[in-house]
């Protein structure tokens, strides 16, 4: 239900208290007071203003002519408690069919819509993602061994202790560190730049806490992961095919390969 203005009220509470004014006075005023009240809200509003609804103006007459048949102070205070316009009415809206609209109220639609907040892509490490990375090491493990029953690996002869190959080459995943080996002293190769570079890679999600997963807003992640990967493909590309006998720098397409897949 619509609220009623505050300036409505009002004029009903003056309304009333004039009507109650004039019964203890006595009933003779009542019948001009009455009229008088009731004529206010049947009037025209200001210049130009709309006509009066005609349910009022019943009301109103109706309220007049009891007055004038000796109602007293009842008539006045039926008049008092009818509902007075404040000013001008506004013109009701019509559609296109003639009829008329109403506008209620204006409601926000936060409160009468169940408005649900911006999902996020956040979830918890268990159960979500340790299910998916157990279920993958299954299923890869499974794979792996029933590989291994059909194709047998390539590997090659067994050891002459006497006969070294020349050269001899670590795994092509070890390789790196074999070439870091011919540049700097064992204790640097060895434990220094890797330790250093694990060290990097372990400070990095703190360092860089951007929560952007697009490429081109994660500069700092992207620029350490690609020089950590590059240098590393480097070191092994040089081990593989660079490095003759004695682990002699040469060029395969003068020397030939000699690197094993």
């Amino acid at each position: 239900m619509a609220e009623v203005p505050e300036h409505l009220l009002k004029r009903a509470q003056e309304a009333r208290e004039r009507a109650e004014a004039q019964q203890g006075g006595g009933g003779g005023a009542a019948p001009e007071s009455s009229e008088a009240a009731s004529s206010e809200p049947a009037g025209e509003g200001d210049a130009g203003g709309p006509k009066i609804p005609d349910h009022l103006l019943d009301r109103s007459k109706s309220a007049r002519d009891q007055a004038a048949a000796g109602g007293g102070a009842q008539a006045a205070a039926a008049v008092a408690t009818a509902p007075m316009p404040a000013g001008p009415a506004q013109p009701e809206p019509t559609g296109p069919g003639g009829g008329t609209q109403r506008l209620l109220t204006v409601v926000k639609s936060g409160s009468i819509q169940d408005v649900k907040a911006t999902p996020t892509d956040k979830v918890h490490v268990w159960p979500h993602l340790l299910v998916v990375e157990f279920v993958a090491a299954l299923i890869f493990t499974a794979f792996t061994l029933i590989f291994s029953i059909f194709v047998n690996a390539p590997l090659l002869e067994l050891a002459n202790f006497n006969e070294t190959p020349n050269p001899s080459k670590a795994p092509w995943y070890f390789l790196g560190l074999q070439e870091l080996l011919t540049m700097f002293h064992p204790m640097v190769a060895g434990v220094t730049i890797p330790g250093i570079a694990l060290f990097l890679l372990i400070l990095a999600p703190y360092v860089d806490r951007n929560p952007n997963k697009k490429p081109e807003d994660r500069k700092f992640a992207i620029s350490l992961m690609t020089i950590h990967l590059m240098f590393w493909a480097i070191l092994v590309l040089i081990g593989s095919f660079f490095r003759g006998p004695g682990f002699n720098f040469v060029f395969p397409w003068e020397v030939g390969l000699f690197f094993d897949l």
